[in-house]
């Protein structure tokens, strides 16, 4: 049973929160935070956008955009940082090609249609926007954690974990290209801190060594421009959003405010 299909938010929030507090979850995301603070700084842009199901930290303080926004789905309550933006990850109330990085920790195995979201993901983003996805491997320790544990219901081995190569044909249909793939975190989800820290020579083994079998895989892509619309009007058309302050909604969509720093 999937997260997305159970309906209690605030139980697995709770599950969620006290996994990350423990000795796997903070080696987990400290792990995380260093691989996306060599990436995020060579992407460029006015506006990153940072979609989160149930992880509570925010990854976007190594990028060079000004402009950060942190969407969380709408549970009873928040941990960490308070969202700027509460929403579902699979209809996102902003209008379309005005993002230009898009950042998924940890989404896509918790959503009961991922495809759509990675659609959403494709719309929102302007033409030559990257999205960065992580996601737990399930040809990993992990995946053998999820294997056994995942009749216990609870986080995060509840989630349905996909393969990188499936997450790469996914992008690849909506015309993304893929620019950067990799798989780290080598270590086994274990709880005792001192058998963490007598596998940390995992890591450096695993790089080299059985590359494929990283706990956690990482994914750069770019949103090829199809368009036929001049580079220079999409341009004009950006600079009007920013100065107005407002990113203009659809039929669909609620407004987002977007503030002006």
């Amino acid at each position: 049973m999937s997260v997305a299909e159970t309906g209690s938010h605030s139980h697995y929030l709770g599950d969620s929160v006290n996994w990350f507090e423990s000795e796997p979850g903070q080696s987990l995301l400290q792990a995380e935070n260093h691989r996306i603070s060599s990436i995020l700084p060579d992407l460029f842009g006015y506006h990153i956008l940072q979609l989160s199901t149930w992880t509570p930290s925010d990854l976007m303080s190594a990028s060079r955009i000004r402009h950060k926004i942190l969407a969380r789905r709408p549970p009873d309550q928040f941990t960490g940082k308070n969202p700027d933006l509460v929403c579902h990850n699979s209809a996102l109330p902003i209008d379309g090609d005005c993002i230009d990085v898009v950042l998924l920790n940890h989404v896509l195995e918790f959503e009961k249609n991922p495809h759509q979201v990675l659609r959403e993901v494709e719309r929102v983003l302007i033409g030559e926007g990257h999205v960065v996805i992580l996601g737990f491997n399930p040809w990993s320790f992990w995946g053998l954690w999820r294997v056994m544990l995942a009749w216990k219901d609870r986080f995060p081995w509840l989630g349905h974990y996909f393969s990188q190569s499936r997450v790469k044909d996914w992008l690849t249909l909506l015309d993304f290209e893929i620019v950067k793939t990799e798989k780290f975190f080598f270590r086994p989800p274990i709880r005792n801190s001192r058998l963490i820290a007598r596998s940390n020579f995992l890591e450096p083994i695993g790089r080299y060594c059985w590359p494929f079998w990283g706990g956690v895989f990482l994914i750069v892509a770019k949103k090829r421009v199809s368009s036929m619309t001049p580079i220079k009007l999409q341009w004009q058309s950006r600079r009007r959003m920013i100065a107005s302050g407002v990113i203009e909604p659809n039929a669909r969509m609620t407004p987002v405010k977007v503030k002006d720093e």
